[in-house]
């Protein structure tokens, strides 16, 4: 790739399907870089593959589309440019959108009920006099904070505008007479998520509504009567008062009525043992009860908690289980389980996300070596699949997609290390020996997959072989895997990520002494932190980096929790030598390496204080050095930036590389 390829980046969201089975609707979102926005539209296509997709709608961009239980309407979201997501219907067959909302800031996750009546969504309410169309929010009066969660990153402060369920009534004509009016249900607490209970009158909503839910990271499910003239009072399903020590982090309704699929965290006693926290499928029995669904027992687990971590945002029931997607050494394979813990493979060798079925047939996303994602159906009785759409094909058409090679191999400990290499094309560059850079992912409990990678695309365009992969601490291969760098930062990861570098550079193709590293977030840490124990890299680049365990704890939005439970608390003279031995920060004095630091302006995550101590520590020292700061983004830059952002950093990005890692 090159940098102006990220408008080939076609990317389907989760796909909907009809109630007969017959037809798929899908949101296909891209980079716009004229226009500086994401733009796209819903795409219609027959679920047997028997022609190919057509536009449903021609919004600015529009995304999470739901087919309504009769398969006459599809609810969807509609952004115009600069503007906020509402909801709009859409007859099935296509037409002129229908608005429902026009809600301040927005509305997410429309759900029909069951009945086709009503559709629930989240919207976040501001707090009165805030957050205006008009305003101007440097003459806003002053928050006072009260709770270590008030801000996230990407959203801003939360506190003052926390999202709520509402229930919206279609009247028996959608578009005729005036635009329906919603009902707000929750208020006060933070809404998380939400899925319609078989009855039609009851939401079971994901919130942590405990007592103690500002000292840990806890969530119940609760369930709500959503009626009018009804009591809106949530009645947990599960209970962190009561003991419950899930974190909950989506529900939906088993096929044969026996209650919930839930899929969530479990925090142990404390509620805050996150670090490597395994996403496991639980069943939840109900019943009805004198005020509605009532838990007859506590959740079952029914994954491995150790072995076997799921995808947050795959949860679809069949009639024989739930549809899950489990992270598996750089893939998510789409699985079904059954209540008795069977579980069968219906995608794999692929990054599966999203899922839903009608009458046997299972649609979702997935991406590949060659796609950032296309659209697939399979037979849920049979298991075999076939491909909707091929949307990366002009994205191939370039020539410039680069296939990535497997790395398997041990480090010097024996424990193994896995991750992928790729080389830049051999007609353009020869055979090498290629400049190499070491890339290295955010998280840490994260993983590099094997779907297109335009970070690592534009690289090998550029001439630069790229080494990959999953050290110790990743997710995708268990909880001890993950596990093992708390309150080890910079111990076994840093080992696991030079031996796979050793293992790639051992092929002549790659030039050992021309070697690179960089990476972002946990990533930025780890670059960082190599800088100070070698002086093997020619340069590095320092992206969004958790740089001092210190400062982060009072700056950063989960700086409360992250760095206490991954490092310690440093609440003893030792716990304090503890957190220094792992802190860049604290041996920035032995770094050599010229080094660009990338950070955007309103990163709450890593915050910006980060990076711009990383700059000048080093150029105190004489230490070759630039910072580019981006203004108005957030931690997530290099995926959901500003379009033209993303292909500005990549132009930087190749101007560093080429000054001090030529080709």
């Amino acid at each position: 790739m090159i940098p102006a390829d990220l408008a080939l980046l076609h990317t389907p969201g989760t796909p909907t399907i009809s109630p007969d089975g017959r037809w798929v609707v899908v949101a296909r979102t891209a980079p716009d870089l004229e226009a500086d926005e994401y733009v796209g539209h819903l795409w219609r296509m027959p679920a047997d593959g028997s022609a190919d997709a057509a536009p449903l709608t021609r919004g600015h961009h529009d995304t999470a589309p739901q087919f309504s239980p009769d398969g006459q309407w599809v609810a969807f979201l509609r952004a115009e440019s600069q503007g906020r997501p509402q909801l709009f219907l859409v007859e099935a067959t296509g037409g002129e959108p229908i608005q429902l909302t026009d809600a301040p800031l927005g509305v997410s996750a429309p759900r029909f009920s069951p009945d086709g009546r009503s559709i629930a969504y989240l919207a976040r309410v501001p707090e009165e006099g805030r957050y205006l169309p008009d305003g101007n929010p440097a003459a806003d009066p002053p928050r006072l904070l009260t709770t270590y969660t008030y801000r996230h990153d990407g959203v801003g402060f939360t506190v003052d505008k926390k999202p709520q369920l509402f229930v919206l009534d279609l009247p028996a004509e959608p578009g005729v007479g005036d635009r329906p009016a919603p009902r707000q249900i929750t208020a006060g607490l933070q809404v998380d998520a939400h899925t319609w209970l078989a009855d039609s009158a009851h939401v079971a909503v994901v919130a942590a509504r405990h007592s103690a839910a500002d000292e840990d990271l806890r969530a119940d499910i609760s369930a709500v009567d959503v009626r009018p003239d009804h009591d809106h009072a949530l009645r947990p399903l599960t209970d962190a008062d009561q003991g419950s020590t899930l974190a909950v982090a989506a529900a939906v309704e088993a096929a044969d009525g026996s209650g919930l699929w839930l899929l969530a965290q479990d925090m142990g006693p404390g509620g805050r043992d996150f670090v490597a926290a395994q996403t496991g499928l639980f069943h939840l029995p109900l019943q009805d009860g004198a005020h509605g669904p009532q838990a007859t027992g506590a959740p079952t687990r029914l994954t491995d908690s150790e072995e076997v971590d799921l995808d947050p945002g795959t949860l679809a029931a069949t009639e024989q289980g739930v549809l899950v997607g489990q992270l598996d050494r750089g893939t998510v394979r789409l699985r079904e389980i059954r209540p008795d813990g069977s579980a069968r493979d219906l995608l794999t060798g692929l990054v599966a996300h999203g899922a839903q079925v009608a009458r046997g047939v299972v649609v979702t996303s997935a991406a590949g070596p060659e796609t950032s994602g296309e659209v697939h159906a399979l037979e849920l009785s049979t298991g075999m699949g076939r491909r909707l759409t091929d949307w990366s094909a002009p994205l191939r058409a370039t020539g410039r997609v680069r296939m990535p090679h497997e790395l398997t191999g041990s480090a010097p400990d024996g424990y193994p290390v896995h991750g992928w290499v790729v080389t830049p094309d051999p007609e353009r560059f020869g055979a090498g020996p290629h400049p190499t850079i070491l890339m290295i992912h955010g998280g840490p409990y994260a993983q590099y997959t094997v779907g297109l990678f335009d970070e690592v695309q534009t690289l090998a365009e550029a001439g630069y072989a790229v080494v990959y992969g999953n050290p110790r601490g990743a997710a995708g291969y268990g909880r001890a895997h993950g596990r093992s760098i708390r309150q080890a930062f910079g111990t076994v990861d840093a080992v696991d990520v030079l031996a796979l570098l050793d293992l790639a550079l051992a092929d002549p193709a790659l030039d050992g002494e021309r070697v690179g590293v960089m990476g972002g977030s946990y990533g930025g840490y780890m670059t960082a932190w190599l800088t100070t124990q070698t002086d093997r890299f020619q340069a590095a680049i320092v992206e969004r980096g958790f740089l001092d365990p210190i400062s982060f704890v009072g700056s950063s939005d989960i700086g409360w929790f992250f760095g206490l439970e991954y490092l310690g608390d440093g609440d003893t003279e030792a716990d304090r030598a503890a957190v220094a031995a792992q802190s860049p920060m604290a041996q920035v004095h032995r770094v050599v390496t010229p080094t660009l630091v990338i950070h955007s302006e309103q990163d709450w995550r890593c915050p910006v204080e980060q990076g711009q101590r990383w700059f000048v520590e080093l150029k105190r020292r004489g230490v070759p050095t630039e910072l580019l700061l981006f203004p108005g983004e957030g931690h997530e830059l290099t995926r959901s930036g500003r379009p033209q952002h993303r292909k500005v950093r990549f132009d930087h990005v190749l101007r560093w590389w080429a000054e001090h890692l030529p080709v």
